[in-house]
């Protein structure tokens, strides 16, 4: 976005879990300066009719944020920064302005040159949050598509090494509870400024709650890759609802989730739901033999696994997709929007700054068309660590 004006009107804007029927939003130099309803607006700068523009029934909504992706298009953020770069343009084109890079299980020493890697392209690429570490610090009974090989417990200088590598961009660490040391991994990661998450785990409702009571924030794409529910084990996800200060992922392909789960997850934890790709480099791309990190995957009909055990391997999804699953699935429009934005912003510190449409905040913006699909995408300045 140039630093001129920009006024997008007569829009439902869904923001902040309302609707706003004829809407309009007016930004300068990469940020929101003002909105309001009907014919209020002053004409300036760039003018967007968003009714002429995606049809009756427009919807404007804050850009998408993704905590949890790790490729598109044919290229895995794994691969350094023009890989990087190619997968976050598909999903860009999706809706989703900011992303966090989500990194599989590697050897250390690729783990600290990836995450080097990524704290760079936060300084040049407005659209790029930091680094999600999943993996090497994973449960290897629950270790889905990642090298079973290749994981080991959290060892503090292990930890120490890819924090201190990612220069303060390490936004989340996704670690298993269960495994020796875990809940002290935890302290450790937040201690450093980053979000723990629990995730690839074995652990009951108990050993949950100990880690959320040690600081972890997020649970890693609920019900996938951990023990579901029991009526009489209720498991980490039900821990996760249970505790208001967790944020569940959760991956609306219609595959890792049920829709009647994915109504259930927002039922249980209302605005504590981050809907999340999980995407491979896949999405968008078509099925076929595909890398994920150490682990050879084959996507077919859009659902990748791995050769080897037949593990579900990420998704093909994006996040507009993500948006009309979940309202395919009962929830309110304002509900889905707020899990791709408000909810996500907020997961990983950026709630004063991303994730809204209101004066202050970046300019992230995407128009849908009444099907909800994407018209067109807008991001704002950006955004200092």
């Amino acid at each position: 976005m140039t630093s001129s004006t920009l006024v997008i009107h007569s829009a439902r804007v869904v923001d902040d879990g309302r609707i706003a029927e004829h809407g309009w939003v007016r930004f300068e130099a990469g940020r929101v300066v003002s909105r309001g309803l009907g014919d209020t607006w002053s004409p300036a700068g760039q003018v967007v009719d968003a009714a002429e523009l995606a049809g009756p029934g427009a919807v404007l909504t804050p850009g998408f944020i993704d905590l949890h992706g790790h490729g598109g298009g044919g290229f895995s953020f794994d691969d350094g920064p023009d890989a990087i770069r190619a997968a976050r343009a598909l999903h860009r084109e999706h809706g989703t302005t900011r992303a966090v890079i989500s990194l599989v299980t590697a050897p250390l020493d690729d783990l600290e040159r990836r995450v080097a890697e990524v704290a760079a392209l936060t300084t040049t690429d407005a659209d790029v949050l930091g680094s999600h570490l999943e993996g090497p610090f994973l449960d290897p009974a629950h270790h889905g598509a990642h090298d079973p090989a290749l994981l080991r417990a959290p060892a503090p200088a292990d930890l120490e090494r890819v924090l201190r590598a990612g220069g303060g961009t390490v936004r989340q660490v996704t670690i298993a509870p269960d495994l020796p040391g875990g809940l002290d991994a935890i302290r450790l990661v937040v201690d450093a400024g980053a979000v723990a998450a629990v995730g690839h785990t074995g652990a009951d409702a108990a050993v949950a709650a100990s880690a959320f009571d040690a600081g972890a924030s997020i649970l890693t794409h609920a019900f996938n890759a951990m023990p579901g529910i029991h009526h009489r084990d209720p498991g980490p996800v039900l821990a996760a609802a249970h505790d208001r200060r967790v944020v569940l992922e959760a991956i609306a392909d219609g595959v890792h989730l049920h829709p009647h789960v994915l109504k259930l997850l927002f039922d249980a934890a209302p605005a504590r739901i981050a809907l999340i790709t999980d995407a491979m480099a896949a999405a968008g791309r078509g099925d076929g033999a595909y890398d994920l990190g150490a682990v050879r995957v084959t996507v077919r009909d859009g659902v990748a696994r791995a050769d080897a055990t037949g593990a579900i391997a990420g998704s093909t999804l994006t996040q507009d997709a993500a948006l009309r699953q979940a309202v395919d699935a009962g929830i309110a429009l304002p509900d889905a929007v707020n899990a791709l934005t408000a909810t996500p912003a907020a997961a990983i510190g950026f709630a004063d700054r991303l994730g809204r449409l209101v004066p202050g905040f970046a300019a992230d913006a995407v128009l849908l068309d009444a099907e909800l699909r994407v018209v067109r995408v807008w991001t704002g300045e950006h955004i200092p660590r």
